[in-house]
């Protein structure tokens, strides 16, 4: 597993666990105590440290290798996963996957980014960056939710939308905002979790939602602190300053009422427990489409615009 900037004391008393052990192992020495010690210092560490994360070190959390990818997540939380493939005008956008499935025995249209844990996976999944045929594709699949009143739940982990010129000559920015457009004529309930980045128009294009949750540290932005640095600073090295400027944190964004709730993470961040967090992910989506499931679709179309024209709004 990959060891993080801030990790590194806590790396450090691990390993000294780690020798003690192989000393009492081959020695018959009893270290008991003396590791007791260090795996309580570990603890404490632990949580000292993930109760005072900087904005910054919350990113590296949320960029982590091996944290739960969308198909992860999937399986975590699902059963009869079936995947729906293509925008129908000829391409299948890998970066987002989508398809029919169920939660509990609630069925759902549930579509989301794709990252890989590897290189090779990275580049089949395009670095969960969608070009416009992966809108599409999910404009596709928010139709057929809507045709057969199915709630669809979308998960969010992407640093943005591919800014590639292929992408722009097949009309990116057109296909965001018709997903925008579109999302908010639905006439089903819809959930949306930033599990991970949440980055500019290529996290929106799936987050027109009733209710938008986003994990503890996960983060949601209109830019990229990389790329806000490079443009106000002409210095992407000053991102920590950018990321604490932008108010991209679960907290910040919850206060700011721009998303509805918060889900906690497993001491460490997402990677560390699976299980944990494919549990408490689940439980707040099921607990979000019974609330939403009887509202009248006239009333979630209006409150859903009402939801999103109210964010910015501030009195002088």
């Amino acid at each position: 597993m990959a060891i993080l900037d801030f990790e590194k004391p806590l790396y450090e008393i691990q390993e000294k666990i780690k020798e003690l052990k192989e000393i009492s192992e081959s020695s018959g020495m009893d270290v008991s105590k003396q590791i007791e010690n260090f795996e309580k210092q570990a603890l404490e560490y632990k949580k000292e440290v993930y109760a005072n994360l900087t904005p910054a070190q919350r990113l590296q959390i949320a960029r982590h290798s091996d944290r739960p990818t969308f198909l992860d997540y999937v399986k975590l939380m699902t059963t009869d996963f079936t995947e729906l493939h293509g925008d129908r005008e000829g391409t299948d956008d890998r970066a987002i996957i989508g398809g029919i499935a169920k939660i509990d025995n609630q069925s759902v249209v549930i579509i989301g980014t794709q990252k890989g844990k590897t290189t090779k996976e990275n580049l089949t999944y395009n670095f969960g960056m969608p070009q416009p045929q992966g809108y599409r594709k999910a404009l596709r699949l928010f139709y057929h939710a809507n045709k057969f009143n199915m709630p669809i739940v979308t998960l969010i982990d992407t640093p943005g939308a591919y800014p590639g010129m292929k992408a722009e000559e097949t009309a990116q920015g057109t296909a965001i905002a018709v997903n925008l457009r579109e999302m908010a004529k639905l006439n089903v309930p819809i959930i949306a979790v930033i599990t991970g980045e949440g980055c500019s128009g290529g996290a929106l294009g799936l987050a027109v939602a009733d209710r938008v949750y986003m994990l503890e540290h996960a983060y949601y932005t209109v830019i990229s602190p990389e790329g806000c640095a490079s443009i106000l600073w002409r210095d992407a090295a000053k991102a920590a300053t950018a990321a604490e400027a932008l108010k991209i944190t679960s907290e910040d964004l919850l206060k700011f009422e721009v998303i509805d709730g918060i889900v906690k993470e497993p001491l460490g961040g997402a990677h560390c427990n699976y299980d944990k967090i494919g549990k408490e992910l689940k439980m707040t989506i099921l607990n979000a489409i019974n609330e939403l499931k009887d509202v009248e679709p006239s009333k979630l179309r209006e409150d859903r615009y009402n939801k999103f024209r109210r964010m910015g709004v501030f009195c002088q």
